[in-house]
């Protein structure tokens, strides 16, 4: 089986998992269903050697209540050969009215590791956040990377372009890259609050980590005919990485 048909068995999985658009209803993107674009534009000359499918939403009138614009969205799911995951999402305002729409934005990315309690994240020392877990209240971060002991729900205000998340356990990094999005959220629900999700297993949250590319605290208002977009990458390097030292390309491709 080819790359191009590995990417397309893939697409549904990736696209209900990690991909929402926030909107009055919180999983509207989940209740529609996506059409494949069958001549998508193609790719940067520098980038051919990727695998990719075009994913698109558009508005529909089973769902006025929820989102009463009309828009395009434009998801494209990318696959390098290296195993990096690229995802580049385009929002359009096609509102015939006139009219302007904002929304807020965010890929719902689960890593899997070892041992949640042997694992950090590099990028977002000394940053602002806003505690999920306190009814928002903004807070700073102290440590010199972020680790988990107890339940974790933030959204980290103007974030890099380059994360970390550094798996101890399983000696491997993944590095998300990301543009257009500057915000990040981090989640883990812990014992407690895990048992209280229906369809979270009793001791998943040992094995998971959610680190979102996200647009939350400014949103984002389109008018008719403007266009947004926003990036996402992820790729895994081995555990000798730790952000800021090295290119998790050259570890990669060995140059």
């Amino acid at each position: 089986m080819n790359l191009v048909k590995i990417c397309s068995l893939s697409v549904v999985r990736l696209t209900l998992s990690l991909q929402i658009l926030y909107v009055e209803a919180f999983q509207y993107a989940f209740l529609k269903f996506w059409t494949l674009d069958p001549n998508p534009p193609p790719f940067p000359t520098n980038n051919t050697n990727r695998a990719f499918i075009d994913l698109i939403l558009k508005h529909s009138e089973d769902y006025p209540k929820h989102w009463p614009h009309r828009y395009e969205f434009r998801l494209r799911i990318a696959l390098g050969p290296a195993g990096d995951l690229m995802m580049t999402s385009r929002i359009r305002n096609t509102n015939t009215d006139g009219k302007s729409f904002t929304f807020t934005f965010a890929y719902h990315t689960y890593f899997y590791v070892k041992d949640i309690s042997e694992v950090r994240i590099e990028g977002l020392e000394t940053l602002d956040y806003l505690d999920n877990l306190k009814n928002r209240e903004r807070s700073t971060e102290q440590g010199d990377a972020i680790t988990f002991e107890s339940e974790v729900d933030r959204v980290y205000l103007s974030t890099p372009t380059k994360i970390a998340i550094i798996d101890h356990e399983r000696k491997r990094t993944f590095v998300l890259r990301k543009d257009g999005l500057p915000d990040a959220v981090v989640w883990n629900p812990w014992d407690k609050k895990a048992k209280t999700i229906a369809d979270f297993g009793d001791n998943e949250y040992k094995h998971m980590l959610c680190v979102q590319a996200a647009c939350v605290e400014k949103a984002i208002t389109l008018k008719p005919g403007e266009e947004w977009k926003g990036r996402q990458e992820i790729s895994a390097v081995p555990s000798s990485y730790c952000s800021g030292q090295l290119d998790p390309r050259k570890v990669l491709f060995s140059y």
